[in-house]
């Protein structure tokens, strides 16, 4: 591929869905401009990298400007030698000086414009062998723990997945159509219920967990029906938060348990068996590799995906690799810092088999470039909110790639295997 080289980069501030400072990098490249902005998770594991600087964002703002100088020259196209210039400036393990931030924002800004030089999508500027397939919409609909007010479940996601679609927009009508029956559902048990919503725009009902996931599978069930193709329920139960390392004990405030790792782990396969889970998202804490193997042993035929356990991070999955850990991943760009770092960590779990969940975070911006890391990465699902300007962004950046794939091969792109 011809090398698109960077002739600037500019930052400024900006706000995300939780009207919370972030930072928004600019980057002239050959005859294209990239823009990006990068996001902020709630639910966040410790071994992220580290957002800013302590300083804060005007810190990263000027220490952006100040080694901008260096970027320079480096070609926009090549997300990995971006990276490598990226650490080097940073010179710390986790993005601490400079700001996973500014690094996540200066590379998503950098292949956007690449590809607008070139004329191409960013995924295909990413991975340019990759015979695209489009991921599944993984939708959170109801909400609780760190996403949601006092009152609502203590897990965190309840996930719609509509796998028996065959076209995207199939896929996203199904989801549409799950978040609305499940306002349906609280509605009817609550008629008072004022629509509040969480972070990623599902639905924050004064439920206790097995309420909300009693509620979940019918609002699932009833839309596979209506639709005549197969749904299915995930959860991310966001176990971190969950976890009380003092004691010991996972607290269920709502419904007032306490479970010791073990107990824990019997009571994530028995919610799986009784509501035919088939995605179990950080189920226990983020250091328990060794249950999150005992676990896997207990539900074959289900996804056990690391986020916390994994933030996208090269090592920490070398380790659930060498325990047999999980079966899937996620994948956020912003946990690992830069883009470059991001690649890294899914070409690992492609050659080890693992499932790969590309994720927005609950502080979002409306860029829809992690539709194209998806696509790219060759991620079975994309977890996204269903609606909500930010969250839509995303899903509808699927069918302009779709119908892009549509016009250059008279075809439209398959769904991803599941």
């Amino acid at each position: 591929m011809v090398a698109v080289p960077i002739r600037e980069v500019l930052g400024r501030l900006c706000f995300n869905s939780r009207g919370q400072e972030t930072v928004e990098v600019v980057v002239k490249a050959g005859d294209g401009l990239g823009r990006a902005m990068a996001p902020a998770g709630a639910s966040v594991g410790k071994f992220e990298a580290q957002n800013f600087p302590q300083q804060g964002v005007k810190e990263a703002l000027r220490l952006l400007k100040e080694y901008s100088p260096q970027l320079i020259g480096l070609d926009a196209s090549d997300p990995k030698a971006l990276t490598s210039s990226l650490r080097r400036i940073d010179g710390t393990p986790n993005y601490s000086r400079i700001g996973g931030a500014v690094a996540y924002a200066v590379s998503m800004a950098a292949i956007e414009a690449a590809a607008s030089h070139l004329n191409k999508m960013c995924f295909s500027i990413i991975s340019p062998k990759i015979e695209p397939r489009l991921p599944f919409p993984l939708g959170n609909f109801i909400g609780g723990g760190k996403h949601a007010g006092p009152g609502a479940p203590d897990i965190q996601e309840l996930l719609a997945c509509p796998v028996g679609a065959r076209r995207i927009e199939d896929a996203l009508r199904a989801n549409i159509a799950v978040h609305a029956e499940a306002r349906r559902l609280i509605e009817k048990k609550q008629p008072l219920f004022a629509g509040g919503k969480g972070d990623e725009g599902a639905w924050a009902a004064n439920l206790d967990n097995e309420e909300a996931l009693t509620l979940a599978a019918e609002a699932v069930a009833a839309v596979s029906d209506k639709l005549g193709f197969r749904i299915k329920l995930g959860v991310d139960f966001a176990a971190s938060s969950l976890w009380d390392e003092k004691e010991g004990v996972y607290v269920y405030a709502r419904s007032s348990k306490r479970l010791k790792p073990k107990e824990q782990i019997e009571y994530v396969a028995e919610l799986k068996d009784r509501f035919d889970l088939f995605y179990l998202e950080d189920p226990l804490h983020e250091e328990a590799f060794e249950d999150f193997y005992e676990l896997s042993k207990l539900v074959k035929d289900a996804f056990v995906v690391g986020d916390d356990l994994l933030v996208t991070n090269p090592s920490r999955l070398r380790i659930a690799l060498s325990k047999c850990s999980c079966n899937g991943a996620i994948l956020k760009v912003n946990q690992a810092g830069s883009l470059g770092d991001a690649l890294e960590f899914a070409e690992l779990a492609a050659a080890n088999n693992i499932v790969l969940t590309t994720s927005h975070r609950s502080g979002d911006t409306v860029d829809s470039h992690i539709s194209h890391v998806a696509v790219a990465t060759g991620s079975k699902m994309l977890k996204t909110g269903i609606v909500g300007g930010e969250r839509i962004a995303k899903l509808n950046e699927l069918l302009r790639i779709n119908e892009r794939i549509y016009l250059e091969t008279g075809s439209e792109a398959q769904m991803a295997s599941l």
